[in-house]
C-alpha cells in the first residue's frame, strides 16, 4: 500500500510553488546537479507528505515550512535512494527558539533553561525552530543548519542508540569509521579544552553523538576545507553518505 501510494506522488507534476521555495530558501538546492536536484525533488514530496507537521507557539503551518525544512533534511539521504527518515513519524515546529516549561535546579540554584533552535528524540519526533532553520538553510557555507544536524542524530539512532556510530553494513568501513572517527573527536576535545582553533565547531567536544552531528553540518556546508584539513574524516563522510559536498560547492 505505502509502496503504491509513493508511486502516485512521484508521479504527479512536482509543483513550482515549491521548487520557487527551494531555490529562494534550501541554498545548497541551487548548487546540486541535476540529477541530485531530481532525487531531492522526489525524496522532498515523500517526505513532506507522511510526516506530521506541527505548528507549536502559535507558528501556522504552511507549505514554505515543510517544503524548506523536508527538503534541508533530504540533502542527507541524496546517496540512499528509498529512505525517507520513516522512523520519524512528526515535526515539531516553533516560531523562533524555545525552551521545555520545566526549570532546572543546580546547586541549591534554580535555573532557567537555555533557548534550543532543535532536537531529535528517539524513536520520537524532531523539533526545530523556524527562525534558525532559515538562517541556517539559507547560508550552506557557514557551517551551522538545525535540520543537518537534527537529522543526523535521527541517522544515528538507527542503530538503537544516539552515541556517534551509525549503522553501517559494510564490516570495513564500520571499523574505519571507529578508527578515524574516535580519533577525530579525542582531537577535538583536546583542542578545544587547551582553546585552539578549529574548523568543526567545539560544541562537537560535548560527546560522540554531537560530534557526528556537528562534523555532518560541516561536511555538507564546509566540505572544501574540512576536506584539505580532516582528509580522513571527510572521506570517511563521503562513504557513508555516498555524496561528495565539496563538488557541488
Amino acid at each position: 500500500m505505502r509502496k503504491r501510494r509513493r508511486q502516485r506522488l512521484l508521479r504527479e507534476p512536482f509543483p513550482d510553488a515549491w521548487e520557487a521555495i527551494l531555490m529562494r530558501n534550501v541554498r545548497h538546492y541551487r548548487y546540486l546537479p541535476a540529477e541530485c536536484r531530481a532525487r531531492l525533488r522526489d525524496a522532498l514530496r515523500i517526505f513532506a507528505a507522511e510526516k506530521e507537521w506541527v505548528g507549536c507557539g502559535g507558528l501556522e503551518m504552511r507549505d514554505e515550512i515543510r517544503v524548506t525544512i523536508a527538503g534541508a533534511a533530504c540533502l542527507l539521504v541524496l546517496g540512499v535512494p528509498g529512505f525517507y527518515f520513516d522512523g520519524v513519524k512528526s515535526i515539531l515546529v516553533y516560531p523562533e527558539t524555545y525552551a521545555h516549561p520545566q526549570q532546572r535546579q543546580a546547586h541549591g540554584i534554580v535555573e532557567e533553561d537555555v533557548p534550543i533552535s532543535g532536537e531529535a528524540w528517539h524513536r520520537g519526533p524532531v523539533v526545530l525552530a523556524w527562525r534558525d532553520v532559515l538562517r541556517g538553510v539559507r547560508n550552506p557555507h557557514d557551517g551551522h543548519n538545525v535540520v543537518l544536524h537534527e537529522f543526523a542524530h535521527q541517522l544515528d539512532g538507527l542503530d538503537g542508540e544516539m552515541g556517534g556510530s551509525p549503522p553501517i553494513a559494510d564490516r570495513d568501513l564500520a571499523a574505519r569509521w571507529e578508527q578515524v572517527f574516535q580519533g577525530e573527536y579525542e582531537q577535538l576535545v583536546q583542542t578545544v579544552q587547551y582553546g585552539g582553533p578549529t574548523l568543526i565547531d567545539a560544541y562537537g567536544a560535548t560527546n560522540r553523538s554531537e560530534f557526528f552531528a556537528v562534523v555532518t553540518e560541516c561536511f555538507f556546508e564546509l566540505a572544501e576545507p574540512l576536506r584539505d584539513w580532516h582528509p580522513e574524516l571527510y572521506d570517511l563522510l563521503k562513504a557513508f553518505y555516498r555524496v561528495d559536498p565539496a563538488s557541488w560547492l
